[in-house]
């Protein structure tokens, strides 16, 4: 089985998608990142990161390595353009662990729910879906309309995880990257790899 497929897209969270790459790649998992032009955008606009699909291996390895929790990244990261629709993970028969789109944005996640496949990201995400493996989506909107909510519903039943970026209080966090960390902390309960990103409620 080969590694993780992790997608960022056009909606505000880009840190999530970062924070969630470190640990996995902490961990010596490989990963493999596909971008959407609007999650270029995001990075720059919300992490500074500004970088293009020939370079963003490097500078996204840069700034994981600037971080506290960023210092041994053990596993191979590799880029695909979010165009290449024949790149191994296009095709169902390429066995990935699972497949996580980091944050998702309402325009992917309607695509993906209608097997609208015109990149790599719904491609694979189609792939994932009818060969019944680990789909996680991470939407980040507020507020839903009835769409948003019938779209969810429908990848929900197709055996999708929808993970909406809600950050619990009850940890009590003391800065955004507490914040962040609870959401990479679940997406990595619901792969089932241990982690202790965020405090387990205890009464």
């Amino acid at each position: 089985m080969s590694g993780y497929l992790l997608a960022l897209t056009g909606a505000s969270g880009a840190a999530y998608g970062i924070r969630l790459m470190a640990e996995l790649l902490s961990r010596g998992d490989d990963t493999t990142i596909v971008i959407s032009p609007s999650g270029f955008l995001l990075l720059k606009e919300e992490l500074g990161i500004e970088c293009t699909p020939e370079d963003a291996a490097v500078k996204l390895k840069a700034h994981m390595n600037s971080r506290p929790w960023g210092k041994a990244l053990k596993g191979a990261l590799s880029v695909v353009r979010h165009d290449d629709l024949m790149a191994g993970v296009a095709s169902g028969s390429f066995m990935l662990k699972a497949m996580i789109i980091c944050p998702c944005s309402m325009g992917t996640l309607a695509r993906v729910a209608t097997g609208t496949s015109g990149n790599l990201i719904e491609r694979a995400a189609d792939c994932m879906l009818k060969e019944k493996r680990t789909l996680v989506l991470v939407p980040r909107e507020t507020p839903l309309n009835e769409i948003h909510l019938e779209n969810m519903l429908k990848l929900s039943r197709m055996g999708a995880v929808i993970l909406p970026a809600m950050p619990a209080f009850y940890t009590k966090p003391a800065s955004i990257d507490e914040m962040v960390d609870f959401i990479a902390g679940k997406v990595l309960d619901i792969l089932g790899i241990e982690n202790s990103l965020y405090k387990r409620w205890k009464k």
